[in-house]
């Protein structure tokens, strides 16, 4: 649950007086401990003779100087002594729950730091420790008693640094980055509090605030790692590409222990992906993947970088790696869709009619037509894939001789004309141009006046619509 150790530097901040005179015995006794234990126990004995004897926060120095070597039972023993002299010292309450840490005894560790705050309730220590205790197994209550301790000393940035931490923990980055920010231009900020505030406001959106205070750490330690890391993340989503290209360089090439993850390559791919290195982008993307084999969604970007490039068959064979590397459920009928686009693009676009040879772009167009079909069956109600069947298959058919987009584009315009509805109304001139062409090469000239017409109709209404609009705005 918890290390012994692991609570932060703070001094006895219970109610404790200053006596020059034994803590000069206590620092001395810090040195005998580990190489003479029975002169050690000697000069204990010796401090607490005659008027220290009840002196209870020297009873708790010492018990602390032998918790801290490592000594639990002469710690114990000093415990007990001054729970004899002052049974409601939380000093006594305190030193008992360090020992129990020590012992990995959690549930008596917060018993004794909550009687210490029963017998003073400003014993910041006790509050932090406690803290400390459930911060991983119960954040509420570790949340709870520190609000409490915020409540006596709202000033008191071991507080609002120890609410940061564990709010940071719980994934609550809103509430961390506030707290951070209450800590962040203190003397005892650390690079790991800057750090973390500014990745708390990567992770909340605040890029600006981000990149300020990753800017604001880099002016203390220009090779720092982390602070590089976020000064590229940060500038990548503000599009600052430049920005982050120095950063990246940094990052990459110069930063000191730098320890990649698989955002680090993501980021970096994002970032030469938006400057045009293609090539270079989909490397990164592929260490990524293989840093962390389950973000397979990776595989759209590099099919969208290979787009890009109109290098459709690596496009393709990306993007079917990212849909067969996703549970059946989630293979949706939408993925299809774009995996149809694909073949689509690989059988009409204007470097796959230079690079490709017509047996490639009719195999990838018989492909996309075969997709399109799958999309047509699954959602009937929608005409997309019936409309992208008949653009497939009217591109198998340049000429129009065999009307193979024919039936597809009937299908699509008999569907919209009963939804009456105007946002369709692009598409449906599509369809009745190729209907009418059909028809004209056909030499069936009645069929293809009458969509023609359709066509007139459709641009009248929109003219009709465009007069009224403007007419309606000047007045």
């Amino acid at each position: 649950m918890f290390l012994a150790g692991a609570f932060i530097a703070v001094g006895s901040l219970c109610a404790q007086s200053t006596t020059a005179e034994w803590q000069a015995g206590v620092a001395k006794l810090k040195e005998t401990i580990q190489n003479n234990p029975a002169q050690a126990a000697e000069e204990a004995s010796q401090l607490i003779k005659g008027k220290n004897k009840k002196n209870v926060d020297l009873l708790v120095a010492i018990g602390e100087t032998y918790l801290k070597a490592g000594k639990l039972t002469e710690a114990e023993e000093y415990a007990a002594l001054g729970k004899k002299a002052n049974g409601k010292s939380a000093l006594v309450s305190v030193l008992q729950g360090d020992i129990a840490v020590e012992q990995k005894n959690a549930g008596l560790a917060s018993q004794k730091y909550e009687e210490a705050i029963y017998f003073d309730s400003r014993c910041t220590e006790a509050y932090l420790k406690y803290a400390d205790i459930y911060k991983a197994a119960n954040a509420g209550l570790a949340i709870e008693k520190l609000t409490q301790l915020k409540e006596l000393e709202p000033d008191n940035k071991a507080v609002d640094k120890k609410l940061a931490e564990i709010y940071y923990s719980k994934n609550d980055f809103s509430k961390a980055a506030e707290y951070y920010s209450h800590v962040a231009t203190d003397a005892t900020a650390t690079e790991g509090d800057l750090v973390k505030y500014s990745f708390a406001l990567f992770l909340n959106h605040n890029f600006e605030k981000s990149l300020e205070v990753a800017n604001l750490g880099l002016q203390k330690n220009p090779k720092h790692a982390a602070f590089n890391r976020l000064a590229m993340y940060n500038n990548t989503d503000l599009k600052r590409f430049d920005e982050a290209q120095k950063a990246a360089n940094l990052f990459f090439n110069e930063a000191d222990k730098a320890d990649y993850s698989y955002l680090d390559y993501m980021y970096y791919g994002h970032l030469l992906d938006a400057l045009k290195k293609y090539d270079e982008a989909v490397v990164q993307y592929e260490k990524a993947i293989e840093l962390d084999s389950t973000k397979t969604d990776l595989y759209q970007n590099i099919s969208t970088v290979y787009e890009q490039k109109n290098d459709y068959k690596k496009a393709i064979d990306a993007y079917k790696k990212y849909i067969t590397s996703l549970d059946k459920e989630k293979q949706t009928v939408d993925l299809q869709y774009q995996l149809g686009r694909l073949y689509y693009g690989a059988g009409t676009h204007a470097d796959s009619l230079s690079t490709t040879d017509a047996a490639d772009r009719k195999h990838a167009l018989v492909k996309a037509d075969s997709v399109f079909a799958v999309v047509a069956e699954v959602n009937p109600d929608s005409y997309v894939g019936n409309f992208w069947r008949a653009r497939s298959n009217s591109a198998l058919d340049p000429e129009t001789t065999d009307g193979l987009a024919k039936p597809f584009y009937e299908k699509v315009a008999t569907l919209l004309e009963g939804k009456k509805d105007a946002r369709y109304n692009s598409v449906l001139i599509e369809c009745y141009s190729y209907l009418g062409y059909y028809y004209l090469v056909t030499d069936k000239l009645p069929e293809s006046k009458e969509y023609w017409n359709k066509i007139l109709a459709i641009d009248l209404l929109m003219l009709l619509l465009k007069k009224h609009w403007t007419v309606s705005n000047s007045e």
